[in-house]
C-alpha cells in the first residue's frame, strides 16, 4: 500500500503536466520493485486491473487526449496516406530513413545527413537514429551490448549488497536506465508511439546527465560497501 500511494501521488502530478511517458517508466519500476520486494503476484494482478480500469475511464472521458494524439500514425511512418499523417509521422519516418541509410558500417562519425533539418531536435530523443546512421548496424549493436553489460553489472553488484534496501536501491536505479534504453529504441524504430523518452548518457540535457551519474555513483557505493563487508 505505501508503494502504491507513492506511485499514485507522483502519477497524478505527471498526469497534470502531462507527461505520460514518465508515468509509464515509474509504473514499470513500481511493479518491478514491488515484485522483487516480495509482493504476491495476485496483488499485482489486482492492482494492474484497477490501473487498466482507470486508463479506460480516462480514455472514455477524454482525459488522455494528449496521449491519443501521440498515437496518430503509429506504425505507419512509411505508409502515410494523407498530408495530416505525413506530418504526424515526420519525425519517426526520418528516424527510420537514418537507420536504413546507416546500413552495416554507417556513413562515418559526424557524417549523418538526417540530422540536418530532417529529424527535429536530433540531439534529444531520436539521437540514437543519428548514431545508427553514422556507425551503422555494427556500431549500434556494440552500443546496445555496452548498455546490456552496464545493466547486468549493476544488478549483479546490487545483489551483493549487505542489506535488502541496498539490493532494491541498486536494482531499481539500474533497471530505470534499462527501461529507458528499451523504450527509446522501440520509439525510434516505430514499435511504440513517440513518447519523448530520452536515451541515457546520449540525449542532450545537463540535469539528466547529472542524475544518471549520481545513480551510477550510488550503485558504485553499494558495491564498495558490499566488498568492505565481505573482507
Amino acid at each position: 500500500m505505501p508503494g502504491i500511494i507513492v506511485f499514485g501521488s507522483i502519477a497524478v502530478l505527471l498526469l497534470l503536466e502531462p507527461h505520460y511517458s514518465g508515468i509509464v517508466i515509474i509504473g514499470i519500476l513500481t511493479v518491478l520493485m514491488l515484485y522483487i520486494g516480495g509482493m504476491k503476484t495476485k496483488y499485482l494482478v489486482i492492482a494492474g486491473g484497477i490501473l487498466l480500469g482507470l486508463i479506460l475511464i480516462l480514455a472514455v472521458t477524454g482525459g488522455l487526449s494528449y496521449a491519443m494524439s501521440r498515437m496518430a500514425g503509429w506504425g505507419q511512418a512509411l505508409e502515410y496516406t494523407d498530408d495530416d499523417m505525413w506530418w504526424d509521422t515526420y519525425q519517426t519516418r526520418n528516424s527510420l530513413y537514418a537507420i536504413g541509410s546507416g546500413r552495416l558500417w554507417g556513413l562515418g562519425l559526424g557524417q549523418s545527413r538526417q540530422k540536418y533539418l530532417y529529424i527535429p531536435e536530433p540531439q534529444n530523443d531520436f539521437i540514437f537514429a543519428v548514431v545508427v546512421e553514422e556507425l551503422g548496424l555494427i556500431g549500434a549493436a556494440i552500443i546496445l551490448l555496452i548498455f546490456a553489460l552496464l545493466i547486468w553489472r549493476g544488478i549483479t553488484l546490487s545483489l551483493r549488497a549487505k542489506d535488502k534496501f541496498g539490493k532494491l536501491l541498486g536494482i531499481g536505479l539500474t533497471s530505470q536506465i534499462g527501461i529507458q534504453v528499451v523504450l527509446n529504441i522501440l520509439v525510434i524504430t516505430d514499435w511504440l508511439p513517440n513518447t519523448g523518452i530520452s536515451l541515457p548518457f546520449f540525449s542532450y540535457g545537463g540535469s539528466s546527465l547529472i542524475m544518471l551519474l549520481a545513480q551510477m555513483g550510488i550503485v558504485l557505493s553499494i558495491s564498495r560497501t558490499a566488498n568492505i563487508e565481505r573482507t
